[in-house]
């Protein structure tokens, strides 16, 4: 061996030593000394190691060893070389993509949890106008994910399309800073809170705010459904050992992105709050620039799938003309399409999914309630910690986080293996069970959150509080945390759910698709809250002569709205167990334990 092939693999030895390994002689043994959840110091220098030895062994006769021992049909690397299973892939990439993730998650959530707050102070809306508001571009942002995953599964591919988005969502967040930060940009500040007509922002920085917010929402909609879809790429679904960690990646995944909000979101809240709004956007801006430099980091490390050279979306469409010409035809002519069994096949089951779908929009409805009217109900307690120390209101939404981060891996090491000992399946429960688990801790946190505004109002009458509207009342915020933990383990049930279910039940060159529908149920629940504020708004206004949602809410009635949501909840899981009692799942959707 020459002298300049042998000087990589002695820093390789050397790195590994430090590391507490014995050094790697192939990318086997590297995989086996691979270990995330060794001691800090260890996994730091191994995650350095693992980049310089990818570069070390990333040439044709090192792919030819790997190939030879267990090679991936249809998978390809970042320069469309076939690989191997066991190096590419599985946790060593999900990692990458997972603290990808919990980069953008904090970038989203953190203009979404504190946007009503935006929108009643320097804009000067009213408080149905801005949850109205919210609920429409979290609805837009929600839908988006349909067209992104049709560029992603038609042409373009997962990781460009993340890219892309990643990109666009440099250029919103950037935006979003100069319109809090720049003169002609940024609302006038208003001196009294009572003549709002004299310090209303122009039509033009009205406009270049909801354009930059909108392109936000436009980015997040192509990265949203590609990451997560991505990631699960990463493990091979015809493999046993990789199908279970996959089952698992979904309950972690969640894990990592709460996790990882659970104290830069109060920390983003406080900064919005009392260091500027134009701090509050750029540090989101900053921290979407480090999760695409980590994303590229991870390349050498993907499994990339190779797109059918039919498009998907084609694919889809034929399987429903097939679907319908079949059950047209005559006994004697259905020869015809035998060669069609599959694309018909197909089509049952996405048509199948559809009442699952339509079942879980009031889900998304009640979803919806937690960064509007659950933020603006924060915001009229006393959130005194210390003297001179008050929460952000919207702050306390990291509750639901927290709750996620307790309960994940209570629900993945004591629920799932005591579960799975009775069912003999192995993810514990079927994934229709985990979501109306969900659906239903979804009702008990509405009936808690009208209990307690009930309480919130009778406070205020009791200490004469109800015309004073900018006075807290003297009831403390941890009142309201119980119905943000609720909301944070309906989380765990039904949207992790949501997220396996309609991943593993669509065709498998349209799990990008699937991802979306997911999340376009919370898209179409906040439209459907949106129209129903407004509904509720006009309606009430008329008949009392005070909104529910007055402005002061001492004299509103959010109780009444929250008992609304808490009926109609209990509906939809009714009818949701109609629709699910006799449900077949796809081909391997749950895998029995011997």
């Amino acid at each position: 061996m020459s002298t300049r092939r042998r000087q990589p693999a002695q820093l390789c030895s050397i790195i590994f030593i430090f590391g507490g390994n014995l050094p790697p002689r192939s990318p086997q043994d590297f995989t086996l000394l691979w270990n995330p959840f060794s001691d800090p110091l260890t996994f730091a220098v191994q995650l350095v190691t693992l980049v310089v030895f990818v570069e070390l062994f990333d040439n044709e006769q090192t792919q030819l060893i790997l190939l030879r021992s267990d090679p991936l049909e249809g998978v390809v690397d970042y320069r469309g070389r076939p690989v191997s299973r066991s190096g590419s892939g599985r946790l060593t990439s999900a990692l990458f993509i997972i603290g990808v993730e919990i980069a953008e998650r904090f970038v989203f959530y953190g203009i979404c949890s504190n946007l009503i707050t935006y929108l009643t102070g320097p804009l000067r809306e009213s408080t149905a106008a801005a949850a109205a508001g919210v609920n429409a571009w979290f609805g837009v942002a929600s839908m988006l994910p349909l067209f992104g995953a049709f560029l992603a599964d038609s042409c373009l591919g997962r990781y460009r399309t993340i890219v892309l988005a990643s990109i666009l969502y440099l250029l919103g967040l950037s935006m979003l800073s100069f319109s809090a930060t720049l003169p002609s940009l940024q609302p006038p500040k208003c001196r009294d809170i009572n003549d709002t007509a004299a310090c209303k922002p122009s039509t033009f920085q009205v406009a270049f705010f909801y354009f930059s917010l909108y392109l936000v929402a436009f980015a997040q909609g192509g990265h949203k459904p590609c990451v997560q879809a991505f990631g699960a790429d990463q493990f091979d679904q015809n493999d046993p050992k990789e199908r279970a960690a996959r089952s698992s990646f979904f309950n972690w995944w969640y894990f990592g992105m709460c996790g990882g909000n659970v104290l830069t979101i109060p920390v983003l809240n406080y900064i919005q709050d009392n260091l500027g709004w134009g701090f509050g956007f750029g540090v989101p801006c900053i921290a979407m620039l480090l999760a695409l430099i980590l994303f590229l980091l991870g390349t050498k490390t993907y499994r990339f799938y190779l797109l059918d050279h039919e498009d998907p979306f084609t694919r889809l469409g034929k399987s429903f003309v097939t679907l319908v010409r079949r059950s047209r035809e005559t006994q004697g002519s259905k020869e015809e399409y035998e060669d069609d069994v599959d694309h018909a096949e197909e089509a049952k089951g996405i048509l199948k999914l559809f009442p699952i779908w339509a079942t879980c929009l009031v889900y998304g409805v009640a979803f919806a309630q937690s960064v509007t009217f659950f933020t603006k109900q924060a915001s009229t307690l006393d959130r005194n910690i210390v003297s001179g120390l008050q929460v952000p209101s919207a702050a306390l939404q990291s509750f639901i986080t927290l709750s996620v981060v307790a309960f994940v891996p209570i629900y993945d090491r004591l629920i799932v293996p005591v579960a799975r000992k009775f069912s003999l399946i192995s993810s514990g429960i079927t994934m229709l069970q985990r979501i109306g688990t969900g659906m239903f801790v979804s009702i008990v946190s509405m009936v808690i959150a009208a209990l307690v505004e009930m309480k919130r109002l009778k406070t205020a009458r009791d200490y004469g509080l109800v015309d004073q509207p900018g006075t807290p009342i003297p009831m403390s915020f941890w009142w309201i945390v119980p119905q943000f933990l609720l909301v944070g383990i309906a989380d765990v049930f039904t949207m992790v759910g949501l997220q396996e279910f309609f991943y593993d039940q669509m065709p498998d060159a349209l799990r990008s698709l699937g991802l979306a529908l997911y999340l376009s149920i919370f898209g179409v629940g906040s439209f459907i809250s949106s129209f129903l504020v407004s509904v509720v708004d006009e309606t009430t206004k008329k008949g009392q002569g005070i909104s529910w949602f007055s402005d002061n809410l001492n004299r509103g009635h959010l109780d009444y709205f929250y008992w609304l949501l808490g009926g109609l909840s209990a509906l939809e899981l009714a009818i949701y167990l109609f629709f699910t009692k006799d449900y077949v799942y796809k081909a391997k959707g749950n895998i029995t334990v011997n």
